[in-house]
């Protein structure tokens, strides 16, 4: 098993075929699920999965918690991108190795796998996945080139 840091190929197709909005003022909402060493995820990933996630306990829980887009879609430097608010499990006991961004409802779709390249671990306290200042299009979380 292993988690390959990558931007889901379907998600670029959602993205064509117009099933992905994060607009400012979309209705839709994006979400982030922690998962241990034992989960398979990589760019083929096409949706959420229980399997390999982190077990629920303290403030964690099946599938992962909404993120809050930070900075709205945006261009520069012949790129497309967006990032998202920092996101905190408080008092949490966690150990992953990655996360996936999907977007919740709809079969769950997936949008990128994230590798933490070594287990992070939080012991009754906060365990936070801290996202990019994108400051430029180099660095943004969410990235189309």
């Amino acid at each position: 098993m292993a988690i390959t840091q990558a931007m889901c190929t379907s998600f670029k197709k959602a993205l064509l075929d117009g099933e992905m909005d994060f607009s400012s003022d979309t209705t839709q909402t994006f979400r982030i699920a922690l998962y241990t060493s034992s989960a398979d995820l990589d760019a083929d990933t096409t949706a959420y999965t229980a399997t390999g996630e982190v077990a629920d306990g303290g403030e964690y829980s099946a599938t992962g918690k909404p993120l809050t887009i930070s900075t709205n879609p945006t261009t520069a430097d012949g790129k497309a991108y967006l990032s998202f608010s920092d996101v905190t499990w408080a008092a949490a006991t966690i150990t992953a190795r990655g996360a996936l961004i999907y977007k919740s409802g709809g079969g769950n779709p997936a949008v990128a796998v994230l590798n933490f390249t070594e287990d992070k671990t939080s012991t009754a306290g906060d365990f936070t996945i801290q996202f990019p200042s994108p400051v430029s299009s180099s660095n943004a979380i969410i990235r189309i080139e």
